[in-house]
């Protein structure tokens, strides 16, 4: 191991974890939209298969902080935003004060005008009562509206996640909810949309600053609140240590694996 990686173990990794440790939670919007700004920049090349048309009402499920929203927005389109988090909304409704956004989960929401589209990145995993969403995705479309997704796929961050269950001595702990693509596909045919575009694959994704010390915290801490952030800190750099592989010049890439599904309302 180079002298780059050991002094970032002893000395920068316990003063990340120390600063994401304090606010992890709950949704941090402020340290998610500064540190995580690639989850919306992959998101753009989804856009350009949700292909927004002017006047088109569309929602953006599982909005965020509103990059994604406001991105739809330019092309005419009607955008409209929701997310779970508060804060995220609270965020999404500085960054971009003429649309609309609003506080709804994705697997209970309803609107009263039904939309042209319902585009969602990096969200649906995120949401354990998968066929409840779906449910709601259809009702939500007009009839031919059509529903343009990208979730984890069966196998995303599996790398990671081995290693967290191993040093934790936690089994079963992923939280989320990865699907096989044939797996989703008949979920989505089953609710009544057909669909016309099925893609599974490997995206390995550079972590930025926070490396992997701040996605784990930033997205899975929460799920050990038990823990003091020293011991917090002690089993971030015991995952690390555990996944050298990941760490790849310099920059340390998490195993992300896909699924994008385009859909149409019957």
């Amino acid at each position: 191991m180079d002298r780059l990686l050991v002094a970032y173990y002893w000395y920068v990794l316990p003063i990340v974890c120390e600063i994401l440790f304090m606010s992890s939670a709950v949704w941090d919007a402020t340290n998610y939209q500064e540190q995580f700004d690639y989850v919306w920049q992959y998101g753009e090349s989804l856009i350009s298969q949700l292909a927004p048309q002017a006047g088109e009402r569309i929602l953006d499920l599982g909005c965020g902080t509103g990059q994604l929203t406001q991105a739809i927005a330019t092309h005419g389109s009607i955008a409209l935003g929701i997310d779970s988090d508060p804060a995220m909304i609270a965020q999404a409704k500085a960054n971009y004060p003429s649309l609309s956004f609003w506080t709804d989960s994705a697997d209970s929401f309803q609107l009263s005008v039904p939309v042209d589209a319902v585009f969602s990145n990096a969200v649906l995993h995120w949401v354990s009562e998968a066929e409840a969403a779906v449910e709601h995705i259809v009702e939500a479309l007009k009839p031919g509206g059509r529903l343009v997704a990208e979730l984890g796929g069966k196998g995303n961050v599996q790398t990671i996640l081995t290693a967290l269950e191993e040093v934790s001595g936690e089994a079963n702990l992923n939280p989320w909810y990865f699907p096989g693509l044939g797996e989703y596909v008949a979920l989505l045919e089953a609710a009544g949309l057909s669909v016309t575009y099925a893609h599974i694959f490997d995206r390995p994704t550079p972590l930025g600053a926070s490396g992997l010390a701040g996605w784990l915290t930033m997205f899975g801490q929460r799920f050990f609140q038990h823990l003091s952030a020293e011991e917090w800190t002690r089993l971030v750099r015991q995952v690390e240590t555990k996944v050298p592989q990941l760490y790849q010049d310099g920059v340390w890439v998490a195993d992300y694996r896909r699924l994008r599904v385009i859909a149409i309302k019957v």
